[in-house]
C-alpha cells in the first residue's frame, strides 16, 4: 500500500491530454506527463484493502503486483519499483499506454468511482526506467544449446522471445512484416503508442541474443516444416487479424474497407514506409475532406475515428448496434469485473457523432462510388424496426466489428488438418492448445496469444507469451526458473 490515509486525503488524478484541437494536427502521443511528485501522490492513494483485486484474475491478467510497486513509487524507490514491475510484465511501457486497465475497474476504491490511477503510475514508472537507464540487455549467463523459433513479433511473441532468450536458448523471431512489433506497430496508431518504444525493446532483446528475421512469412516464404526440422521448439504467435464478416451488402461500391488495411497504411506513412503491402490488399485510403462512417463500437473502431480526424475528415460518425450503455454501472452486480457503462475514448472526444442501437443495412452509391450508409434502429433483439430507416452521408466507410481468428493463409494453409483448430459460437477460429503447456496437435509446435485464445488484450498476449516460454523451457531442459 501507499500512504495509510492517502485515499482519504488525495483526489484521483490522471494524466491530462493536449486539447483535441491541437492533437488532431499530428500523429504523436498527446498525453501530458505528470511530475514525479504528482505520480507519487497517486501511488500514495493505494490503500490496505486486504484483498487486492487489482492484481488477481479479476483485475490484471499478468498479475502485476500493483500494491507493491505503488508503495515503492510513493517511497521514491523507483529502481526497485521497476524491477518489481518487470518481474511480471516485460513491456510496461506498452501496457501503460494501450491497456484499458481492468485493474482500475477491480480496484477497491472503484466502489466509490475513485480508483487508484494505476495505469498512469505504470506508464510513468516505465518511462522513468528509461530515463534512469535501467532498460539494458540482460543476456543469459549460460547457454542451453537449444534453439527456438518464434513466429510473430506481437506482444505474445516478443514476451516469449525475451523470456526464452534470458533462459539461455538461442531464439529466432520470424515476422512477415518489414519491422518487428506485429499489430502493436501496424495496428495501433502512433497517437496511442509511438513506435520507438518497440524499437528500444527490440534493441534490448537483440543485445540479449534474440535474432529478428523480418519480411519472412512462415508458410509462404519459408515452410513451417523447415522450422520444425531445424529448431528444438517452434512457438506460433501469429495473432488474430482476420476481419469478422459483417454480412452487409456492399453493392460493389468503392470506398468501403475493413479497418485494418486503413490503420496499417497510416502507420506505414508515419513510419516512413511504403504504404503498399502484399499483406493487406487495398488501394490507398485517405479521409481528408470526406464524410466518414465507422461501423463498430470497439477499440479498433475508435482508432479509425482518431485516424480519420487527423487526416482531415469533415465528419466522422460511429455506428454501434448495441444500446447506449448507462452512465454509471451497478457496482453491486459488476464490481470487481469490467463493467458495461458509457465510456468515451480520446478519439471519440475529438468530435465523433456516436449512434447507438443502429443496424447497418447496406451501402448506397452512385457510379460505383459510396455515397451513404443505409441504417435502421433496432429492437432489444437487434432486429431492424420497420419505418426507422435513414441514410447517413458517407464518402468512406470502415468495418470495425472485431476479428475472427488467425489469417487462414500461410502457416494454417500449409498445415491443413494436421493443426487442430477450434471455432466458438461466433465463428472465431483459434489454434487448439491447452493453457498449461501450450502444445498443439503438431509435435514441437506451441502456440500462444490471440492465435490461441482469440482477439484479446495486450496484457493477455504478454501473459500467454510468458507462460508459453516457461512451458517450452521446461520441456527442453526438464526444469525452469521462468515465472508463470
Amino acid at each position: 500500500m501507499g500512504k495509510v490515509t492517502g485515499f482519504l486525503e488525495i483526489d484521483r488524478q490522471t494524466a491530462k491530454y493536449q486539447p483535441a484541437s491541437d492533437r488532431i494536427r499530428h500523429f504523436r502521443e498527446f498525453t501530458l506527463p505528470m511530475s514525479d511528485e504528482e505520480v507519487g501522490k497517486q501511488a500514495a492513494r493505494c490503500m490496505d484493502c486486504g484483498i487486492p483485486f487489482c492484481h488477481g484474475p479479476t483485475g490484471c491478467p499478468i498479475h502485476n503486483q500493483i500494491p507493491d510497486w505503488n508503495d515503492l513509487v510513493y517511497s521514491g524507490d523507483w529502481e526497485t519499483a521497476i524491477r518489481n514491475l518487470h518481474s511480471t510484465n516485460n513491456f510496461p511501457e506498452f501496457t501503460g499506454r494501450i491497456c484499458p486497465a481492468p485493474c482500475e475497474e477491480a480496484c477497491t476504491l472503484n466502489l466509490e468511482d475513485m480508483p487508484v490511477a494505476i495505469k498512469t503510475v505504470e506508464q510513468a514508472l516505465a518511462d522513468k526506467a528509461y530515463k534512469l537507464g535501467l532498460i539494458q540487455p540482460q543476456p543469459a549467463l549460460t547457454q542451453t544449446g537449444k534453439r527456438v523459433a518464434v513466429i510473430g513479433s506481437g506482444p505474445a511473441g516478443l514476451a516469449a522471445a525475451q523470456q526464452l532468450g534470458r533462459a539461455g536458448h538461442a531464439v529466432d523471431v520470424y515476422e512477415r512484416e518489414s519491422r518487428p512489433g506485429g499489430l502493436l506497430r501496424y495496428g495501433i496508431p502512433d497517437f496511442k503508442m509511438e513506435k520507438h518504444w518497440i524499437d528500444r525493446r527490440v534493441e534490448q532483446m537483440s543485445g540479449e541474443g534474440v535474432t529478428f528475421h523480418c519480411g519472412v512469412w512462415i508458410g509462404k516464404d519459408k515452410p513451417l516444416e523447415e522450422l520444425l526440422a531445424t529448431y528444438d521448439a517452434v512457438l506460433y504467435c501469429g495473432g488474430a487479424e482476420r476481419p469478422r464478416e459483417a454480412g452487409i451488402p456492399s453493392n460493389g461500391l468503392n470506398g468501403i474497407y475493413d479497418a485494418m488495411p486503413y490503420l496499417v497504411q497510416q502507420n506505414r506513412r508515419v513510419g516512413g514506409e511504403n504504404i503498399a503491402s502484399n499483406l493487406w490488399d487495398a488501394p490507398e485510403i485517405w479521409a481528408a475532406g470526406k464524410h466518414v462512417v465507422v461501423v463498430g463500437g470497439g477499440d479498433t473502431a475508435s482508432d479509425c475515428v482518431g485516424t480519420a480526424f487527423r487526416q482531415g475528415a469533415v465528419k466522422v460518425t460511429q455506428l454501434d448496434i448495441r444500446p447506449m450503455p448507462p452512465q454509471k454501472e451497478d457496482k453491486l452486480s459488476s464490481w470487481p469485473y469490467w463493467a458495461t457503462k458509457m465510456r468515451v475514448s480520446s478519439s471519440q472526444a475529438e468530435g465523433a457523432v456516436r449512434e447507438f442501437q443502429i443496424a447497418t443495412l447496406d451501402f448506397v452509391g452512385e457510379d460505383g462510388q459510396l455515397t451513404g450508409v443505409r441504417c435502421a434502429q433496432v429492437d432489444e433483439k437487434r432486429r431492424p424496426v420497420e419505418g426507422t430507416e435513414f441514410v447517413i452521408r458517407a464518402d468512406l466507410a470502415f468495418i470495425a466489428i472485431g476479428f475472427a481468428g488467425p489469417d487462414p493463409k500461410g502457416l494454417l494453409a500449409e498445415m491443413g488438418d494436421r493443426l487442430e483448430t477450434v471455432a466458438d459460437r461466433r465463428g472465431n477460429v483459434s489454434v487448439k492448445a491447452n493453457d498449461s503447456d501450450y502444445t498443439t496437435s503438431v509435435d514441437k509446435l506451441y502456440t500462444a496469444g490471440d492465435v490461441r485464445r482469440g482477439q484479446s488484450l495486450v496484457v493477455w498476449a504478454i501473459r500467454e507469451g510468458r507462460q508459453a516460454a516457461r512451458a517450452i523451457d521446461l520441456a527442453l531442459t526438464g526444469a525452469t526458473t521462468l515465472p508463470r
